[in-house]
């Protein structure tokens, strides 16, 4: 249970970092960013890795916590 509700927080804590990071993409200092260097800033480029993996981390945590917590 415990697991479970862990996955639950890194998934939500993922899902408004992924959010945040891709919002700051459409920024116009990011914009003009991304025409001059080629890539975003290290900040919102970190805001979208880590929220995928916050994503991904809480998403199995959730689905498969349970399991993982059961003593054979």
């Amino acid at each position: 249970m415990v697991l479970r509700i862990i996955g639950l927080a890194l998934l939500a804590g993922g899902i408004v970092l992924l959010i945040l990071g891709l919002n700051a993409t459409d920024t116009t200092g990011e914009t003009l960013r991304k025409e001059f260097a080629g890539h975003y800033s290290d900040k919102t480029t970190w805001y979208i890795i880590l929220g995928v993996i916050g994503i991904l981390v809480g998403g199995a945590l959730s689905i498969f916590g349970p399991r993982l917590g059961k003593k054979p």
